[in-house]
């Protein structure tokens, strides 16, 4: 009886390893015939989306541009990182100054303003001693010997010049100095030859001068002051025009001094009640 069981028992047991065997097979084939179910699925729905619409407007699309040989090649784009800097344009954030135009002056206008600029004129070549003055006083200057010898003084405001006349041949020191170097200016070099240039002597003397005092303006004047004197020591007869035209006048116009208890020449302090 116990070898009976034994053998029923043991077939049994051998039986059950089968069983496994044949569960994971089944997943398998199960497995294997589920993927064509879902494929045909996808399959009518993308049958169903794709509609003759779609179809139509598929070959209507452009084909893309071939690259053209013959332009040049585009330069490589810059990073965004890096932009470049904006060229600064100094004073671009001033205003603009507006420039008006030149207004056109009427005919009154023009003749006035012309009138004054010949009026300017004139005055400016009394001063130096040009225009209608410009003859010579004398007909033919003097002619004067070897040694002789004239001088005079002259003066204007604080200034005081002492000249000498010699025979030469025009030149003009003063204060041991050329006259160009003394009086830089060619205004001023023009008031102190006034008298020489318009009684014809400029060229045929000599003229040595000592000026001190004042102002380079003052001792200019002065300068002619004295030469003037001096040419009527030389001709007497120049005297009557070189009196007439102002050179043999000494001009006593001196800035007036100021007084004990004044401010300037005139000026009071001003009065304080308190």
């Amino acid at each position: 009886m116990i070898d009976d069981e034994q053998q029923n028992d043991a077939p049994q047991d051998e039986e059950q390893p089968q069983d496994d065997e044949q569960a994971p097979a089944e997943e398998q084939a199960s497995a294997e015939e589920q993927p064509p179910a879902e494929e045909a699925l996808t399959e009518d729905a993308a049958a169903e989306d794709h509609t003759p619409a779609e179809e139509a407007a598929a070959p209507a699309e452009a084909p893309a541009e071939e690259p053209v040989a013959d332009q040049p090649p585009k330069p490589p784009a810059e990073p965004q990182g890096k932009q470049k800097k904006e060229e600064v344009v100094p004073g671009a954030e001033l205003d603009p100054i507006a420039i008006e135009p030149e207004r056109r002056l009427d005919a009154e206008e023009r003749a006035r303003q012309e009138a004054e600029e010949e009026e300017r004129a004139r005055r400016e070549r009394e001063l130096i001693g040009e225009g209608a003055e410009e003859a010579p006083l004398a007909a033919q200057p003097a002619k004067l010997s070897g040694d002789a010898s004239y001088s005079a003084t002259g003066k204007r405001k604080s200034s005081i010049a002492r000249v000498i006349l010699r025979p030469g041949d025009g030149k003009i020191e003063i204060n041991k100095r050329k006259l160009e170097e003394y009086f830089p200016r060619e205004y001023l070099q023009s008031v102190a030859k006034q008298p020489l240039v318009q009684a014809g002597y400029e060229g045929n003397v000599d003229v040595r001068i000592r000026v001190h005092g004042g102002g380079i303006s003052g001792q200019a004047s002065a300068v002619r002051h004295g030469i003037a004197r001096a040419l009527t020591e030389v001709d007497p007869a120049l005297r009557p025009e070189l009196k007439r035209r102002g050179m043999l006048t000494r001009d006593a116009r001196v800035k007036e001094r100021r007084k004990a208890g004044l401010k300037k020449a005139r000026k009071k302090p001003q009065f304080s009640k308190r």
